[in-house]
């Protein structure tokens, strides 16, 4: 049986998600999440739940989601928005662009 304690630590750190953004989507502490670390048993509904956050699919490292229908649904809700280099990028420059905005009229109130 695989150490799905070591799996999750090993995503979460590969994602380059910040721990900290992942507790507070899941409303726990960091301690917790550092505990999760350390059990080789992390329940399979904690892992769903972080692979959606780090966007990352557990079912090919664990044997017990392959076979589980509500894994397929899950990680296809959590796929919709996507989360990667482009997605930052285009958020970047969306916040860039209203800035800029919201200066202009800041000046034009003066």
């Amino acid at each position: 049986m695989e150490h799905r304690g070591e799996l999750l630590e090993a995503a979460i750190r590969y994602s380059g998600i910040p721990v900290t953004r992942i507790v507070k989507n899941l409303n726990r502490s960091r301690r917790w999440l550092y505990n999760q670390f350390s059990r080789p048993d992390v329940p399979l509904d904690v892992m769903l739940e972080i692979g959606k956050i780090i966007r990352h699919d557990f079912s090919t490292e664990i044997q017990d989601l392959r076979s589980d229908h509500r894994t397929r649904s899950i990680l296809a809700e959590g796929l919709e928005v996507g989360y990667g280099e482009q997605s930052v990028q285009f958020w970047k420059d969306k916040y860039l662009k209203l800035l800029e905005e919201y200066n202009d009229l800041l000046k034009k109130q003066k």
